[in-house]
């Protein structure tokens, strides 16, 4: 992974620095968002933060509760188990999202985190995280997918199954506990068999 890249000129003059993935690279779960946090940005772990606006609190909150995360952890340097976490880019502007071209620019980081963990399942966090990893991995066209429909809901796809969700921070009391719910019915399944192991 590059620490120094330079392939998007704009991001390079607001990030702080380039963000990678983070967790445990034997994981079956691998969480993707949209872009890194702001803590992200100054701490290197995407979704970094104590809540709030400028962080995702709530996605540790729920991987707490679903014993994925160590809760007496730091913050900036959470204690993941069975836990990948990425975004799709790796550069963060404050006052804007990613572009396309910006996304696909880092399309060839994301791809080798993906090769790399060999996750079984993939969770999109976001609108975008859903269009990108459903057009990417699954047979369904970007059209049929979104939200609130597909919130917490498992969609087969091309080697990986994936389970999205709706930004933690905009998800109602509702959603997070109906997501909570299929994810533990998840842990309890034979997910393993959605593909076979490939080797590490």
């Amino acid at each position: 992974m590059d620490e120094d890249c330079r392939n998007c000129p704009a991001l390079c003059e607001t990030r702080a620095q380039v963000v990678h993935g983070y967790g445990d690279v034997g994981a079956d779960f691998l969480f993707v968002g949209e872009r890194p946090t702001a803590r992200a940005d100054e701490t290197g772990v995407p979704f970094a933060g104590a809540g709030g606006s400028d962080g995702d609190g709530g996605l540790r909150r729920l991987l707490e509760r679903l014993g994925l995360c160590a809760v007496d952890s730091p913050a900036d340097d959470p204690a993941l188990e069975n836990v990948y976490l990425t975004t799709l880019t790796r550069c963060r502007d404050p006052d804007r999202r990613p572009t396309d071209e910006e996304i696909g620019n880092c399309e060839p980081y994301l791809s080798a985190e993906i090769r790399m963990i060999n996750p079984e399942i993939l969770i999109p966090v976001g609108e975008r995280a859903l269009s990108e990893l459903g057009r990417e991995y699954t047979t369904t066209t970007a059209a049929d997918l979104g939200f609130p429909d597909d919130h917490a809901r498992r969609i087969r796809g091309r080697g990986f199954e994936l389970v999205p969700m709706i930004d933690p921070r905009e998800q109602t009391a509702e959603q997070t506990q109906a997501w909570l719910e299929a994810f533990v019915e998840l842990m309890a399944s034979d997910y393993r068999q959605t593909k076979g192991r490939r080797e590490r």
